[in-house]
């Protein structure tokens, strides 16, 4: 191209050729137009998608650990109550150690114990207190969850069931008296 002096420079040639322009240049200056507006959302996002999660997590460990309590609780009541039978003198005084073991392992984790079941069973119909007899004691209880309204547990809607049972064998030793 001529101009008026002569050859044209490059400047003037830059100037009369149009330019296809950048699209990348256009999508970033899109962009950033559309992420200006949400300038300090990052911060509410987190604490909602954080919530929402977290309470779940919270409850659930909440609600096993009151399981787990009432786990170790049955079992363990359950445990003393057939250790104090078969260690009893007379079946009368069995009966009376073990319903106080299953008291007082209940309470020991909160539990009301007067919701408890307790039953005894002796093997192949012999008698408790004999020889070498074998005694099972099984303890079942309701556990409620947490924060589940009482209209809910009154019906068992709102707790699970527990069950422990555990033998033990009457000493050969044992006499009555």
């Amino acid at each position: 191209m001529l101009s008026s002096r002569g050859w044209t420079t490059s400047e003037q040639l830059q100037r009369s050729v149009p330019r296809r322009p950048v699209r990348w240049r256009e999508r970033l200056a899109g962009w950033q137009t559309q992420l200006a507006g949400d300038t300090g959302s990052a911060s509410l996002e987190f604490i909602t998608v954080g919530l929402i999660l977290l309470v779940p997590l919270v409850y659930l460990v909440l609600a096993m650990s009151v399981l787990q309590g009432g786990a170790f609780a049955v079992e363990g009541a359950a445990r003393q109550a057939a250790r104090v039978y078969v260690q009893a003198p007379t079946a009368g005084e069995a009966e009376a150690r073990a319903e106080r073991a299953v008291l007082v392992g209940l309470a020991d984790y909160g539990i009301d114990a007067a919701a408890a079941e307790v039953s005894i069973a002796c093997a192949a119909g012999a008698e408790c207190l004999s020889r070498r007899s074998v005694v099972t004691v099984t303890v079942r209880v309701r556990v409620d969850l947490p924060f589940v309204p009482a209209v809910l547990t009154q019906s068992h809607g709102g707790s699970v069931p527990l069950q422990a049972s555990a033998t033990q064998t009457v000493s050969r030793f044992w006499s009555e008296g």
